[in-house]
């Protein structure tokens, strides 16, 4: 029975209502609206190689990764530039999966999955790495372990 009950709960953590609502009063710095134009503009510009990780609060995988991606970004954040998109969310459901991680680096709020047009891919967790320009030299589908995400920064900052 208590299995029966985890596998619901997982299950009907993947049904989260994309509505985009805010609790009233609430602010939250690391996460704007995702523009597609801009966020191209973003990558082709970039000078600095990125990391750009597509994710969900609902989705248990991306919660098991989110230290870790936190973990780097305060190791690499002079050299490698991280973005988190939070992809069929609420606004409030994400601001809470930030603060509760305590991610600093930026995060794009994008209820209809629009990164979708921009970066080959689909589903959560999806990371990408990008060499300064725009061009995508790597991505991982799934969770990223530790050793995984230090090979691709590895391979990034070499590219």
């Amino acid at each position: 029975m208590k299995r029966f009950v985890i596998v619901v709960l997982a299950v009907s953590a993947c049904f989260v209502p994309a509505n985009g609502t805010t609790a009233p009063g609430s602010t939250v710095s690391h996460l704007r609206d995702f523009d597609s134009n801009a966020f191209t503009a973003r990558l082709e510009a970039s000078t600095r190689p990125m990391v750009v990780n597509v994710w969900g609060s609902w989705c248990i995988p991306c919660r098991s990764e989110a230290p870790l991606f936190a973990q780097a970004h305060n190791q690499f954040k002079d050299r490698i530039e991280f973005i988190g998109v939070d992809i069929q969310d609420s606004r409030t459901a994400a601001a809470d999966f930030i603060e509760e991680f305590g991610i600093e680096y930026e995060n794009l709020f994008d209820p209809t999955d629009a990164v979708g047009e921009i970066l080959p891919g689909f589903g959560t967790p999806l990371t990408f790495f990008i060499a300064p320009g725009g061009e995508v030299i790597g991505s991982h589908f799934g969770v990223i372990d530790e050793q995984q995400l230090a090979l691709q920064l590895d391979e990034l900052l070499r590219h």
